[in-house]
């Protein structure tokens, strides 16, 4: 019997759903494991204290002592990571203080003011720095203009990096060291926006106390949603003396969940047996596999050295046009860039991969680039 439009329409949607695979906007579009779903149904049995009294919260606490190999951190959980950094900054930075970051960090694109209403006012000094990253010249500098002790000026309040950076790459343990032992010439305290530090963490191989308070780091904020989990930050102090203010802050901001016992589980599950670890190892191969296939093309052209799970490329824009018309998703770089024009002229796309990208999603995203520009 003849298919027809019936048969039609499900090749389309199956088409569809194919295509819907080739997501790289972010490792935040990816799914949750069954580990962690599986979690989270043993939490929902029966009762438990709220507001971080639960027995999970002590067993996330305990995990990440033993990780980190610092018995005395304090752990406090958040459901995001611009509140993770908001907070453990304003528990470290006065109003009047600055807080030197990278200019692409996310501290200063993506937060929406974020450290500097929860500081109170405090002042982002912004670091240039290739790839995303800055070098021990710029920060002596930025410290040099920067920290002038005089009352018509913010004094220097703290010192935020970023791993994996915005740009993807990836601070090594001895460049974090450099970076930290600058500040604390100068009696500032390190903050660590770590929203994907578990991807640079297996990606340079080494314990997560030699890239954390090893080097340097008084406060990490510890991402967990870009790596599998449906909500959960933790703020990691290695000095336990600024836990009391974090919590205080925590609860006036509304950050302080009731029902805590939710995220706790999540954490939890997430830390047992090295499950982060594993998930963003899968993310990072599903990356190397991408950079490798780009590699291979004459018109693709990798902007950075590739840190982790994230790669941003340059390709002739009519290689970008096929791609979007064959459903593959990422974003542009920088946001405003145009899709139109030219088709010989490079657009920057960013391509981020996740615990669960497959390997059909790379050759169907490969696939979709199309013949290669002769041009590129």
């Amino acid at each position: 019997m003849p298919c027809g439009m019936g048969c039609q329409a499900l090749d389309t949607r199956a088409g569809r759903a194919q295509r819907a695979g080739m997501h790289f906007k972010s490792d935040n579009a990816s799914g949750v494991p069954q580990e962690i779903l599986a979690a989270l149904g043993a939490a929902n049995d029966g009762f438990a204290p709220g507001y971080g009294d639960d027995a999970l919260m002590g067993r996330v606490r305990a995990q990440i002592r033993d990780i980190f190999e610092a018995p005395q951190a304090e752990v406090f959980l958040v459901t995001t990571g611009s509140a993770a950094n908001a907070l453990a900054i304003a528990s470290h930075c006065p109003p009047w203080g600055a807080v030197f970051c990278h200019a692409l960090s996310h501290i200063e694109m993506d937060e929406c003011g974020a450290p500097e209403f929860y500081t109170g006012g405090a002042k982002l000094m912004l670091i240039a720095g290739e790839g995303g990253k800055i070098t021990p010249d710029a920060l002596a500098d930025a410290l040099a203009r920067g920290g002038v002790a005089s009352v018509h000026q913010v004094q220097p309040g703290l010192l935020s990096l970023t791993n994996l950076t915005e740009c993807g790459t990836r601070y090594s343990p001895q460049e974090i060291a450099a970076l930290a032992d600058l500040a604390k010439a100068r009696k500032l305290p390190v903050h660590l926006d770590g929203a994907r530090f578990a991807n640079a963490l297996v990606a340079e191989g080494c314990s997560p106390a030699d890239i954390s308070w090893r080097a340097g780091v008084d406060v990490l904020s510890l991402g967990g949603t870009k790596n599998g989990l449906m909500g959960v930050e933790a703020v990691v102090f290695f000095d336990p003396a600024r836990a009391w203010e974090f919590q205080l802050r925590r609860k006036r901001g509304g950050h302080l969940l009731s029902k805590h016992r939710f995220l706790s589980a999540q954490m939890a599950a997430w830390l047992e047996d090295g499950l982060w670890l594993r998930l963003a190892q899968q993310a990072n191969d599903a990356a190397a596999r991408l950079e490798a296939g780009l590699n291979a093309r004459r018109d693709a052209r990798l902007r950075f050295a590739r840190g982790g799970n994230m790669l941003f490329v340059d390709l002739p824009r009519a290689a970008h046009q096929r791609l979007k018309q064959a459903g593959a998703q990422y974003y542009l770089w920088p946001d405003h860039a145009s899709p139109d024009g030219p088709p010989d002229i490079a657009v920057t796309g960013r391509l981020v991969t996740s615990w669960n990208t497959m390997p059909r999603h790379i050759a169907d995203f490969l696939s979709a680039l199309g013949p290669q520009d002769q041009h590129g």
